[in-house]
């Protein structure tokens, strides 16, 4: 019986052998090119494809004391993972970003106390390089225990009552809601309600803050409900603003999901959209071409704060200090208003 020998796996030696360069050259580039020159680096990159070679993740984690991966600590239900769509696609932002990099992502749901537990644990056993927190409420203590714990880590929106403390990447909420209820007094609507969202997130104060700038001394409390961001508390939410103020001609509403729910709401009342009641909303998610009518709103850029998310949170990793980013937002005119 005649046996084949098997390839052997190239090594970092025959990378370094058919890029012309040293060892130590080769392995800076794959642990982040650093001191390297553009034509080296490139030279290392060609040889990789050339020989085949592929990094023992293994002994990479040994040498450096980095697992490769990142996690996604999302600290709400599980089932809004499905519900929102801003939730997934800052998921498939940062899984995209993270594969540039050959990084890996881990999503972690922790929607209670005891998941919440279970999500420190883990992050502080090393199992993960750094975090990026997601939806986290003001009051939280995960916030404060991920702070302490010095792991590194970049929040999506601001990270109330830990602004100095915690890097984070944000959209402008506040000049957002302004310009979104500066385009319903522009159609001519004077009685504008809003439903804000949850008190503890930073879109709910950001938000009905701008709102409340805008207007002026035309603000009215009486026109101010709150929701959870679900449809369900849009549509009740709509049906009080009604029933406390008949005259209402537009509302500012904190998000698409609610949006839609303030629509349902309106359409039960029979009152024509954006003939009767103007609606606008705040996302541009799937969901704002998906009611009827279609929704005007506020877009956020969620594959930019995805990416600027692994930018900042790479940085931390690297021991640079925690920054922060405000990317701005776009009106989109649709059919509501």
């Amino acid at each position: 019986m005649t046996t084949v020998p098997s390839r052997r796996r190239p090594t970092i030696d025959d990378v370094a052998e058919a890029a012309g360069v040293s060892r130590g050259t080769v392995s800076r580039v794959l642990n982040g090119g650093r001191w390297v020159s553009q034509d080296a680096k490139a030279a290392v990159d060609a040889a990789i494809r050339k020989t085949g070679y592929r990094v023992n993740p293994h002994a990479r984690s040994l040498a450096t004391n980095r697992t490769g991966s990142v996690a996604f600590l999302l600290t709400e239900d599980h089932q809004l993972l499905f519900e929102d769509p801003n939730f997934s696609m800052l998921l498939t932002g940062a899984a995209q970003a993270l594969a540039e990099r050959q990084l890996s992502l881990v999503l972690i749901m922790a929607g209670s106390a005891a998941e919440q537990e279970r999500a420190l644990a883990y992050i502080e056993a090393g199992h993960v390089d750094g975090v990026l927190l997601v939806s986290a409420h003001s009051g939280q203590r995960l916030i404060s225990d991920i702070v302490d714990s010095k792991v590194p880590a970049i929040a999506c929106g601001i990270p109330l009552g830990f602004q100095k403390r915690l890097g984070y990447v944000a959209a402008d909420d506040l000049e957002g809601a302004r310009e979104m209820v500066a385009h319903l007094r522009g159609l001519g609507r004077e009685r504008i309600a809003t439903i804000a969202g949850p008190e503890d997130t930073p879109g709910g104060v950001t938000r009905l803050e701008g709102y409340r700038l805008e207007l002026g001394e035309a603000f009215d409390e009486r026109l101010v409900r709150h929701g959870d961001y679900g449809r369900a508390s849009g549509e009740a939410a709509m049906r009080e603003l009604l029933e406390a103020d008949p005259t209402i001609d537009a509302v500012f509403v904190a998000n698409d999901r609610m949006a839609a729910g303030a629509i349902d709401a309106l359409r039960t009342a029979g009152r024509r959209v954006p003939e009767d009641v103007a609606v606008g909303g705040f996302d541009d998610s799937s969901i704002a071409v998906g009611t009827d009518p279609a929704l005007t709103t506020m877009r956020q850029p969620f594959e930019r704060i995805s990416a600027e998310m692994v930018r900042l949170l790479l940085q931390v990793i690297e021991g640079e200090r925690p920054a922060a980013i405000t990317l701005p937002t776009e009106l989109v005119v649709r059919d509501s208003a």
